[in-house]
């Protein structure tokens, strides 16, 4: 196999077909770009939910003689009653060991006065205002409707509250978002394959008298491929690695130091899944030239 022939086949190739080349960079620049911003917004959901699902606590607040709770009858929880919603709760399969957290009023007020301490609202609320609690912890926080149906209701529980609640409509949307992210990553990644492949065809039908000539004096296939399969994975490599370096910089300017300094308590995406992603671009890129390269050029490889 002699190289300078091929790299000058190469050469003439991309002269050529030096506005189409053009395009598919481009193409796969903006398709790779928005599919690794895809990935990207999976992998920071996935980080947020671990984050915050095992933080999870359901809270059943119980009842003080101002609650209106379906479970108080505007008296104060017993310590008989108390002692049974801790036997429900203890006894619920879902609940961790050691996952029961109960919190007085003294420190209820405690918290209560750290969280409104320069609001002139501390002034008017007594400890005897407060509620008493149990926070409990889950082994799997995906489970946490059948020990909130469990303990609400209960004699002496006024409230039941979950943040799941608040989390789950968050989660939502930015699911949503990814799917939308995918199918327009989708489409643009169905973009570049075509284009790719039409490229590959115009260049392979310019000198299909070339391939003719050098099938009838028994070149083979992979020889006569091997230009066209460089001149696609010379455009994909270049496509690609913009992709990339574009990514980099959305990461690195609006990640890490802007998201990161604003929203200190979510854990964000850093280098280690960045470098994750774009191994994962660089192969669809590859894919992407490989694979029309070698389906577009076998019509013409028959003499």
């Amino acid at each position: 196999m002699r190289l300078n022939y091929i790299l000058s086949d190469l050469g003439i190739g991309l002269r050529r077909n030096m506005s189409m080349t053009i395009a598919v960079v481009v193409t796969i620049w903006v398709s790779l770009s928005l599919f690794g911003s895809a990935l990207l917004a999976h992998e920071q959901v996935n980080l947020m939910k671990g984050n915050w699902y095992d933080k999870i606590q359901i809270s059943v607040f119980l009842c003080t003689k101002d609650s209106g709770g379906r479970g108080c009858s505007g008296a104060e929880v017993t310590q008989e009653q108390k002692n049974r919603i801790q036997q429900v709760i203890a006894s619920n399969p879902d609940t961790a060991p050691d996952g029961v957290f109960t919190e007085t009023k003294a420190q209820a007020f405690d918290s209560f006065k750290k969280l409104y301490k320069d609001s002139p609202i501390v002034s008017t609320v007594t400890q005897d205002q407060m509620q008493e609690s149990f926070r409990i912890r889950l082994k799997d926080p995906q489970r946490y409707q059948n020990l909130t149906s469990a303990v609400a209701g209960l004699p002496g529980v006024d409230t039941v509250q979950d943040l799941r609640q608040y989390l789950d409509p968050l989660f939502k949307a930015l699911n949503w978002l990814q799917v939308g992210s995918y199918f327009g990553a989708g489409l643009l990644l169905v973009a570049a394959l075509m284009q790719i492949a039409n490229t590959i065809r115009l260049a392979a039908y310019a000198r299909r008298r070339e391939i003719g000539i050098m099938r009838l004096v028994g070149a083979s296939n992979f020889y006569i491929q091997l230009p066209f399969l460089l001149e696609a994975v010379l455009a994909a490599i270049i496509g690609a690695a913009f992709a990339c370096g574009t990514l980099w910089m959305i990461v690195y300017f609006m990640v890490m130091r802007q998201a990161q300094a604003t929203f200190r308590v979510w854990q964000w995406v850093g280098a280690s899944e960045t470098f994750r992603v774009t191994l994962i671009m660089v192969l669809v890129g590859l894919v992407l030239a490989v694979i029309p390269t070698f389906l577009t050029t076998r019509k013409y490889l028959k003499v």
